[in-house]
């Protein structure tokens, strides 16, 4: 079971992940994409976690973060929604955390907007 506290500290996770990408992805001299799309995966991550804590009371534990994506489509009336943008960034997730192939700056872009969609909804169901 998680709990408001839960939601919030994943919430501020989710944050702390989302300003680190947007430095280094920002960040000219380091030219890392695959590392800023690496951590707007882990942001998306928390702020799930943080959605469903906050919603049902849940957090999905395991391996399969795909399945994280069905609890999180259930959590609000625009969940199916937020699952979708959520599946966009888990399918990146290997390929920014352990593939051999650079991540292009455009994908890393798109990842951080991507996170950063679930990070202000998640900071939405905490105000609720």
């Amino acid at each position: 079971m998680a709990d408001n506290d839960n939601a919030r500290t994943r919430a501020q996770a989710a944050v702390a992940y989302l300003e680190v990408a947007g430095l280094v992805l920002d960040d000219d001299s380091t030219a890392m994409p695959g590392v800023a799309a690496g951590l707007a995966v882990l942001a998306g991550i928390a702020a799930s976690d943080a959605i469903c804590a906050r919603r049902l009371g849940v957090i999905h534990r395991g391996d399969d973060h795909r399945a994280a994506s069905g609890l999180l489509a259930t959590a609000t009336p625009d969940g199916a929604k937020l699952s979708q943008v959520f599946r966009r960034l888990i399918d990146m997730k290997d390929e920014a955390h352990y593939g051999l192939n650079l991540v292009s700056s455009r994908k890393a872009r798109d990842a951080v907007r991507w996170a950063q969609t679930l990070v202000s909804r998640a900071a939405e169901e905490l105000e609720r």
